[in-house]
């Protein structure tokens, strides 16, 4: 069992968290719930519905389509944050490389938080605006590099 300061520091290394004020994190942290993974147990798979966000407190997992990894996360990693908002299905596959612990935020849990404090709404659309301004500013620079 993770502590609440545990939980608090590891949901708020999340980056669409990272800005959220302390007692918002709290709220959230409080309501995740402890899952554990087998190694070699497949968290999630390609093409399944997603609705939770996933935080590695413990272990390795591997985000892979089919054979070929994506990326190796360990502890304070998250993983399947955009289906909170958007519950399309899972881009790729995550499975646990060792025995896994995870804190996992589903978005009936996150809705619920913010049905009881709006402002956390109103912190991750800023955030997430910032990030698609930031994108958009990459992507300018990017085309006015390329020869025309």
């Amino acid at each position: 069992m993770l502590t609440s300061i545990d939980r608090l520091l590891l949901v708020r290394g999340v980056p669409i968290f990272k800005e959220l004020r302390d007692d918002f994190l709290v709220r959230l942290a409080s309501i995740m719930n402890e899952v554990s993974y087998p190694s070699g147990k497949m968290i999630f798979a390609q093409g399944q519905e997603g609705r939770s966000l996933y935080i590695v407190v413990a272990g390795r997992v591997r985000v892979h389509l089919g054979d070929k990894d994506l990326a190796l996360l360990d502890k304070g990693s998250c993983f399947g944050e955009m289906s909170l908002f958007d519950a399309e299905p899972r881009s790729a596959s995550v499975t646990a490389i060792s025995s896994c612990d995870c804190l996992v935020l589903t978005q009936q849990q996150l809705y619920e938080a913010i049905d009881e404090t709006p402002d956390i709404a109103v912190n991750i659309i800023r955030l997430l605006s910032r990030r698609i301004r930031s994108q958009n500013i990459q992507l300018n620079e990017l085309q006015a590099s390329e020869p025309h």
